[in-house]
């Protein structure tokens, strides 16, 4: 940033370009045979975790790693569709969220595995899990005396599929230390006894950021690099091992100036007393900030190039420095507490030494209550921070929730477009998330709608469908694909249609107007279904207490699971003539949206449009042909909020 932009008297600088160097790096170490796990606990310690997850999915990372549900949930809300493992043991009072989120779990005991399997049956679904092995961390995991045969215990469990199977290094800094040799051999020996027994498990993985640096051996099919990604090394001992550059900066300005005579006491507790005139700084940087209270009269800054040093105690919101041989200081100046300036540096490894803590603590705590400001291609402010530590799940859905979160949107000082989406994400998720299932959020929604008669039946015969107008619509919009299975419904009334909407797998409904009367043939058919353009198989149609149940896809669809794709459904109604209106209606939040309604092949007149559309832009544009077709359009940059929709009206 600009050192004549005032906008923030502290932030925290994120540079992708030194983050993207940095997977470069990992990615030279380790080949493309390996998958990456980018490990994003603690806000991606302390970079921002949504904005780090966004720019490792740019990189090519096959999931993302955090430390509990919560934080989980933070990325799906954020908008984040990767797999993400939870690296720590989950607790039973997770599991709804797990299932809900799509989060894959670290399994260290079976009484978990069958809480969660017992939860899943009775969803009807399967999901993963990651088995932790404890080879002599001496902290989560199973002990590895015990694991072959909990592996066998949980593989047994129906609604789990045991896709991973790891264990943590306590000394992998340490390239000498043989105790890295032990603990790869417990593990390795529990893989071959697994595979022995025909258990195989395809993610297999023990490497951290020290372990990718030291022991290449220990690669596996997956590596959990953390603070490497970060440009920090773990040890002295890895740094020769990769050119890594620091991710993160922390600055903020001279606020006060003053010149002050020999004797004169700075701060609390007068623990410094000017020898001689001195000039002094003060900066709005304190404990509070997370610069430690034990950087007091030992720390420095950087100013104008040049290091300066923390006089006095420092404060939970400020600290003095004296600038006595930088005569040029001016208020305003920036200062740089960890980080480059000129050709002068500081590292997260000097504070952390001079505080006796290690390099992830001060990443983890520095500047916490400063904003992130993220670099990127050499541009600042290109992507602006969004919300972290503000979805607070389970809580009630009303009008003071929402007015926190937007005073909670303010304060994180965001930029108008990512200030108005955080909000979106957050209310979409308070006012239409259900108990038990992720909030769908879609995109592009289209919907266009051709109704014509159908041609005449044989001379002299009445014709069944004289009737009837021939309805041909085509649908489709971009989601995440969940599943590879769903179902496209039909309801005959309204009790049928909210059964419907029950189902998980249900992908799309409609409601047919009429009677409660049986299906007939031809009322409802699916023509076509395309996942990313693809086309996918019917498999089945039939009649249920739900209505009309037609179900699609198979294996076809594994490569899309997690993704975003488009999907397109063109389906195929009768609608009797009694009925002089055709409503559309989007159940989901909604970003961008275009529905037209054609009837060039009718004898319709005076169509019209009744519609009702809520969100940041309430209204669409509406262009008509008199006697042709009514569309209505939604720029793809706004949301629609549920229920909205449009009611088209005619005569005979």
């Amino acid at each position: 940033m600009s050192s004549k932009d005032q906008r923030y008297r502290s932030w925290v600088e994120i540079d992708l370009d030194s983050f993207r160097h940095n997977w470069d790096e990992i990615n030279r170490l380790v080949g493309s045979g390996v998958k990456v796990l980018q490990v994003v606990k603690a806000d991606a310690y302390g970079h921002g975790a949504i904005e780090i997850s966004k720019a490792a999915l740019k990189n090519g990372v096959y999931a993302l790693g955090v430390a509990n549900a919560d934080e989980g949930v933070q990325l799906r809300v954020g908008g984040i569709d990767a797999p993400i493992i939870i690296l720590s043991p989950s607790t039973i009072y997770e599991i709804d969220e797990i299932i809900k989120y799509d989060m894959v779990p670290s399994v260290s005991d079976v009484h978990f595995a069958v809480e969660l399997n017992r939860k899943l049956i009775e969803k009807d679904v399967q999901r993963p899990v990651h088995i932790e092995i404890d080879t002599g961390m001496g902290r989560s995991g199973t002990i590895y005396s015990d694991a072959i045969a909990m592996v066998r215990d949980i593989i047994a469990l129906p609604g789990i599929r045991v896709e991973g199977i790891f264990s943590h290094l306590s000394v992998s800094e340490l390239k000498d230390d043989e105790y890295n040799s032990f603990q790869w051999k417990l593990f390795e020996e529990i893989v071959t006894g697994l595979e022995k027994e025909g258990i195989h498990i395809p993610i297999k993985h023990i490497s951290n950021s020290g372990g990718v640096l030291n022991f290449p051996r220990f690669n596996l099919d997956m590596v959990r690099p953390g603070i490497m990604t970060y440009g920090v090394c773990p040890s002295s001992d890895t740094a020769p091992e990769a050119d890594l550059i620091p991710v993160m900066s922390f600055r903020t300005r001279v606020v006060i100036l003053k010149d002050f005579p020999a004797g004169y006491s700075i701060g609390y507790g007068r623990s410094h007393v000017t020898e001689g005139p001195a000039r002094i700084a003060t900066i709005p940087v304190g404990y509070g900030d997370g610069y430690g209270f034990i950087m007091s009269n030992q720390g420095e800054v950087l100013i104008l190039g040049r290091r300066a040093p923390i006089v006095g105690r420092i404060s939970m919101d400020m600290c003095t420095v004296d600038v006595t041989h930088i005569p040029e200081c001016e208020t305003g100046d920036e200062v740089v507490l960890m980080g480059m300036q000129g050709e002068e540096y500081i590292s997260a490894g000097e504070i952390a030494g001079k505080s006796g803590t290690i390099s992830y603590e001060i990443l983890c705590a520095l500047g916490k209550r400063a904003p992130r400001v993220f670099v990127n291609k050499g541009e600042t402010d290109t992507v602006e921070p969004k919300l972290r530590r503000i979805f607070i799940p389970g809580e009630e859905k009303s009008i003071a929730r929402i007015d926190s979160m937007i005073r909670g949107c303010l304060q994180a000082r965001t930029s108008d477009m990512e200030f108005a989406d955080a909000i979106y994400y957050e209310m979409f998720e308070t006012l239409f998330g259900r108990e038990n299932r992720q909030l769908e959020l879609r995109m592009g929604f289209r919907y266009d709608i051709r109704i014509s008669d159908f041609p005449d039946g044989e001379e002299g015969a009445r014709d069944p469908d004289a009737d009837y107008f021939r309805v041909t619509t085509h649908i489709e919009y971009i989601k995440t694909l969940r599943d590879k299975f769903f179902i496209i419904g039909c309801a005959r009334n309204d009790a049928q249609l909210s059964a419907l909407f029950e189902e998980e797998k249900c992908e799309y409904r409609w409601l047919l107007n009429g009677t409660d009367s049986p299906f007939r043939e031809g009322d409802f058919s699916v023509a076509c279904v395309r996942v990313d353009g693809r086309d996918v198989p019917v498999i089945s149609a039939e009649t249920t207490d739900r209505g009309y149940e037609v179900l699609c896809g198979g294996d076809v669809l594994e490569e899309y699971l997690n993704k975003q794709v488009k999907i397109e459904v063109e389906i195929e109604t009768k609608k009797h003539k009694s009925s002089k209106m055709f409503s559309v209606y989007l159940a989901y939040p909604t970003r961008g949206m275009d529905i037209s309604f054609n009837y060039e092949k009718t004898e319709l007149k005076n169509v019209r449009e009744v519609s009702f559309f809520a969100g940041r832009h309430p209204y669409p544009e509406i262009k008509m042909e008199n006697g042709k077709s009514i569309e209505l359009n939604i720029g793809e940059d706004e949301w629609v909020f549920p229920n909205s929709g449009v009611t088209f009206i005619w005569d005979l």
